[in-house]
């Protein structure tokens, strides 16, 4: 299902970098398993340097095991995308893979100049990234509103200072209980 759109926007990525196709070129034949959840999708590498659909049952060169939050983590965070990859196979080709996975980049802006115009998809993509900046600052604010309701209005949750100001309380108590214990264990030796 997924697999005709992530090999067309892989290969995509490729076309634009030649350093990637270039280090892809001496797999040529490999083949490459890449999981997330339940979907697999098994990806043979062409002789231009690119990805194409390999025949089922094609013993896969290198497994590559992503966790089931990929999509999410490839959008936000894909530093711990491919630091949380488990991979089994011929280490030179998932090196290799890797090195393109984490080095490939999409410049949007150049696509989008093709269909609109320079000028266009510069201003789109700053307003797209502006319109993102102001959904991220209403989120932030949205959560410290939230959160300053429930530890000062609603008092649902404590605040850190009521819970460190107790900590010090019970230990307090806890250090006089013992210094009590202590003399009364005095009074009762005489």
């Amino acid at each position: 299902m997924l697999a005709w759109p992530t090999l067309a926007l892989l290969n995509h990525l490729l076309q634009g970098e030649s350093w990637a196709r270039d280090r892809l070129i001496p797999f040529a034949g490999k083949t490459a398993l890449l999981q997330f959840g339940s979907t697999a999708l098994l990806v043979r590498i062409s002789e231009g340097g690119t990805f194409e659909t390999a025949a089922a049952g094609t013993p896969a060169t290198v497994s590559i095991t992503l966790p089931s939050d990929a999509p999410a983590l490839a959008l936000t965070d894909q530093a711990s995308l491919l630091t949380s990859a488990t991979i089994s196979g011929a280490v030179d080709l998932a090196e290799t893979l890797g090195f393109v996975f984490r080095n490939l980049r999409w410049d949007i802006e150049h696509d989008l100049s093709k269909v609109l115009g320079d000028v266009v998809a510069h201003r789109g993509l700053q307003f797209a990234k502006q319109l993102g900046q102001w959904q991220l600052v209403g989120l932030r604010k949205l959560a410290i509103g939230v959160a300053e309701y429930l530890t000062e209005e609603n008092a649902a949750i404590a605040r850190r200072c009521d819970i460190e100001r107790f900590c010090l309380d019970v230990d307090t108590l806890r250090d006089d209980f013992s210094r009590i214990e202590r003399r009364l264990a005095q009074l009762e030796q005489c």
